[in-house]
């Protein structure tokens, strides 16, 4: 691991730290961490950094998640919310998509306990939500389906009868999974499909019958939703230079879902993950071939707008930048840059929404499969 020295340094000398104190994590800022997953094919494993005030990343220990990945090259596994941390960050959930099973860590700053692996009822999981005491794990392999469990407070998993619920067919590249904040409704992407599905929460854990709504721009990818109940999803577009978008919409109580801004241009290509802020002022997108980063303010009933310029964030060119994650206290944005096995870093502007860059985490596999990436 090594940081790009001279970012680094200019990056420092705006905080007002020196470089010395960006090298080890203050007592008090050990809880802060970020993880990613390797998705090694013989054995997966979650990298654990713990996180400075300043948002350098230090210290990476390895945790076996004793299972597989799929192994690849970038981005194999489709998808966002493959690590998923819960909802008060004491666990965290990896998919191990070559054993079609789960593991369940205990989080303790950036050092991981393993307390369960469970396996789904499928055979490539690619992505986890978590709302309460249940999980619902995707399964992107054949006929898409979810499945679900209750976790105890001590990390177990118990699988939920008759959790079963297929998407619209075979074949659709499931490629997210999301709880609405108040857990009555879980959304699922489809790529293939552009499509959007809502199950209802019902009171035993189970889902109810699949709700389909299409998606306001081609190539749904991401969900996510902000503090105020809106959902927003990556696009990544027609296919062109520089045509992703990113929509939100309101979600009724039978699923049914109404855009409230449909297709938000992110300036960049391939935008296939997005994340927002805790206080849901802002949202960032993931442009993954174009290696930036775009941001938008989110307002109260859900409309999105560009911050100025839309493209905030740079990673060097070619870096690839998958997944993202922000931070618990909502200071810093991290982007798993998958082709050139580094972790972007971006510190956030609590009033504006800017990013500036604080440079990259090397030392990661390059283009070696790496999905999932999460933070607090």
């Amino acid at each position: 691991m090594r940081w790009e020295t001279s970012r680094f340094v200019r990056s420092a000398v705006a905080l007002g730290v020196t470089l010395a104190a960006a090298t080890v994590a203050s007592a008090e800022e050990r809880h802060h961490a970020v993880f990613v997953m390797t998705n090694d094919a013989d054995s997966n494993e979650v990298i654990g950094y713990e996180r400075t005030d300043i948002g350098t990343l230090v210290n990476p220990q390895r945790f076996k998640t004793q299972g597989r990945g799929s192994g690849g090259t970038v981005d194999p596994l489709g998808s966002q919310g493959s690590l998923t941390l819960s909802q008060d960050r004491s666990l965290l959930f990896a998919v191990n998509a070559g054993s079609g099973t789960v593991s369940v860590f205990r989080v303790d700053g950036a050092r991981l306990e393993l307390t369960d692996v469970a396996p789904i009822e499928g055979s490539e999981p690619n992505a986890v939500a978590q709302h309460g005491d249940l999980v619902y794990v995707l399964d992107t392999a054949g006929s898409s389906n979810v499945v679900g469990f209750h976790v105890s407070d001590e990390g177990k998993l118990k699988p939920i009868r008759n959790s079963v619920r297929r998407l619209s067919g075979n074949g659709v590249a499931s490629a997210s999974i999301a709880f609405s904040p108040d857990g009555r409704v879980l959304l699922v992407t489809e790529r293939a499909t552009s499509q959007i599905d809502a199950f209802l929460v019902l009171a035993d854990g189970t889902l109810s019958a699949i709700k389909e709504n299409a998606s306001a721009g081609p190539g749904a990818f991401a969900v996510t939703f902000a503090p105020s109940g809106a959902a927003l999803v990556s696009e990544t577009g027609p296919g062109a230079a520089n045509a992703s978008a990113i929509s939100s919409y309101s979600v009724g109580v039978d699923g049914t879902l109404v855009p409230i801004s449909a297709s938000v241009p992110t300036l960049g290509t391939a935008n296939c993950w997005n994340a927002v802020t805790p206080d849901g002022r802002f949202a960032y997108t993931s442009n993954a071939g174009s290696s930036t980063i775009s941001g938008f303010a989110i307002s109260a009933a859900g409309a999105l707008s560009a911050l100025p310029g839309t493209v905030l964030g740079i990673n060097a060119g070619g870096a690839t930048n998958i997944d993202i994650a922000i931070s618990a206290d909502g200071h810093f944005l991290y982007s798993l840059n998958a082709k050139a096995g580094s972790i972007g870093v971006f510190a956030i502007a609590p009033a504006e929404g800017t990013l500036t860059n604080l440079g990259a985490v090397s030392g990661l596999p390059a283009a070696s499969g790496l999905n999932g990436i999460a933070a607090n």
